[in-house]
């Protein structure tokens, strides 16, 4: 097969949780340790570092990357879902597996794949683990698909582990409660490997406390130690809570040698190193055209928080979510002042662009609908004066077709 043949091989013949929802998440380890065993164990020939997070932990994964990498080591990077290019989510030092090794990893596997109907996620997980074992990455930043606990990358044992923000997201699969939603992410915290939370809440702190203490696993609490102010090359103020876990998560990995420099030329360089797009990311200016993935409250709140910060003479919003988006959860912190172009992305999960105009409305966010993202920001950009402000969001799969 081709490349392309061999996506779309993997696409058609295998769930896929992004574009189908429920129906792909098989919540059971049971598979990939099989498979794992198969292919001889690979995530047990590199170190590695566990991220799991409802918010940031994309963003945090790639800091650890960026700053690894500019203290010298040769750095895997596993993170879903990707924008452009399903080789994005397997990275060695910023470049991404090549195409013959994806063809080669599915061919040398499909007997297993059809015997055993693995996942999408499962099997792209181990060709993530196969690849930077094969390469001798001496380690690799692994980046949680959903939730944790059941996540098919839960059979790592790392050096460390980080638990970034808790919110409620995919709430039909991991809990109705941010408590519920904590016990599983907490699954990835294991026996004696310390384990680093970007984000003191009410509701999580004692959950992930007794988590620990049950796997006589040390906890640091990021945002309650005094880590040194850094900048970074990534926009969005909501990354400076990003940068105390992943700091606070470099204090705790032993054997590795991180200067200061490291971390101050890592955090400058984030895109650079890594290839990370879609976070607060500026596409043009005048008019300036912003896009950011946050699609659940606790991102949206701080997005739109920011957005109200911006200089400009009118906003536009070119909006589209997925089905089971929470819309009453998300809706009231958008601003009512702005101009809404309502789409919807391409995938089965899209929710219909009136539907979504309809709920708006509710909610007094007033604007017409578009037959595609593209046409949406199209129309947007004849419209908008230099001194406007366009803004892309509302889901990873929107801002996917326009960057």
């Amino acid at each position: 097969m081709t490349y392309s043949q061999t996506l779309d091989w993997m696409f058609a013949q295998l769930p896929i949780y992004q574009n189908k929802g429920k129906s792909a998440f098989n919540g059971k380890l049971d598979n990939i340790k099989l498979f794992s065993k198969a292919l001889g164990s690979p995530e047990e020939k590199f170190k590695s570092i566990h991220v799991a997070g409802t918010n940031g932990k994309g963003s945090s994964s790639h800091m650890l990357a960026s700053i690894l990498q500019e203290a010298g080591y040769k750095v895997g990077l596993y993170t879903s879902p990707h924008l452009k290019d399903f080789r994005e989510r397997i990275r060695i030092n910023g470049e991404m597996i090549s195409k013959k090794d994806v063809v080669s990893f599915i061919e040398d596997n499909k007997q297993f794949f059809n015997d055993h109907k693995l996942s999408f996620f499962e099997m792209t997980v181990a060709m993530a683990f196969e690849h930077f074992a094969n390469e001798e990455v001496d380690i690799a930043i692994i980046e949680v698909g959903l939730g944790g606990r059941l996540d098919s990358t839960n059979i790592i044992t790392p050096e460390v582990s980080l638990i970034t923000n808790i919110g409620l997201d995919h709430t039909d699969l991991l809990g109705d409660t941010i408590a519920k939603i904590a016990v599983e992410k907490g699954g990835i915290i294991k026996e004696t490997v310390p384990v680093v939370v970007s984000e003191s809440q009410e509701e999580t702190t004692s959950i992930f406390k007794a988590i620990a203490k049950e796997k006589n696993a040390s906890i640091v609490f990021a945002d309650s130690v005094f880590i040194k102010e850094y900048k970074t090359s990534l926009l969005g103020n909501y990354q400076q809570k990003n940068i105390k876990g992943v700091v606070s998560a470099l204090h705790q990995l032993k054997g590795f040698v991180v200067e200061d420099n490291a971390i101050v030329n890592g955090l400058l360089n984030v895109v650079e190193n890594t290839g990370l797009m879609g976070r607060w990311q500026v596409l043009q200016d005048n008019p300036k055209v912003i896009c950011d993935t946050a699609h659940n409250a606790e991102g949206l709140s701080l997005t739109m928080q920011q957005l109200k910060t911006q200089n400009y003479k009118e906003l536009f919003i070119v909006l589209g979510v997925v089905k089971d988006k929470n819309l009453d959860a998300i809706f009231p912190y958008f601003p009512k002042n702005a101009n809404y172009f309502f789409c919807s992305p391409k995938i089965e999960r899209g929710l219909d662009a009136t539907l979504l105009q309809q709920r708006a409305s509710k909610f007094l966010l007033k604007g017409d609908v578009y037959l595609s993202v593209k046409e949406a920001l199209e129309k947007v950009k004849s419209i908008a004066k230099k001194e406007d402000l366009i803004y892309v969001g509302g889901s990873t799969f929107v801002v996917a077709e326009i960057v």
